[in-house]
């Protein structure tokens, strides 16, 4: 089968390689058609922007911390820069497991960098789930059936089976074609 393929697809350029691409001829001579009288637009140059202001560096410097013993939410940051892209900080906080989370860091021209420190100890939550005993081996607050005695139910009365009269309605004659 594919050798029929590749001797169809043969003849068929063959076929199309015995005549040659037609040449471009214009339906009008140039003459016709002479360049315009009139120049390309021409347009002024772009506005310059102004230039953006520089402003002088603003330095900050800030801290808070949180100490709230109904909700044991126990935190704190503070950050330090030098107006000029450079910023130092840290912010610790306590975790679930009492232990203190601690991170430092610092941003400038090199990238972003931070040091995380974890800190065992400290705060102790003042709750501790109390310890569970097994339960008791199970003891039933009755007897056991076999001291009761099977319960009496009267025998099921007897019906007559069902009984069906012929159908009242007359079937229609059948009619063969």
């Amino acid at each position: 089968m594919a050798a029929k393929l590749i001797i169809f697809a043969a003849c068929v350029v063959s076929a199309i390689a015995q005549y040659p691409a037609p040449a471009y001829k214009p339906a009008y001579p140039a003459a016709a058609y002479p360049a315009p009288a009139y120049s390309a637009p021409a347009y002024a140059a772009p506005k310059a922007y102004a230039p953006e202001p520089a402003y002088p560096p603003k330095p900050y410097n800030f801290e808070y911390s949180v100490n709230d013993p109904s909700t044991y939410d126990v935190k704190s940051q503070s950050e330090y820069s030098d107006g000029n892209g450079n910023v130092k900080g840290s912010y610790s906080l306590v975790e679930a497991d009492g232990s203190t989370r601690v991170v430092e860091y610092t941003a400038d021209s090199y990238g972003f960098n931070a040091e995380v420190k974890k800190i065992d100890g400290g705060y102790k939550a003042p709750y501790s789930a109390p310890a569970y005993k097994a339960a008791p081996a199970y003891k039933p607050a009755y007897p056991a059936p076999a001291a009761y005695p099977a319960p009496a139910y009267p025998a099921p009365a007897a019906y007559p089976a069902p009984a069906y009269s012929a159908p009242a309605y007359k079937p229609a004659p059948y009619k063969a074609y």
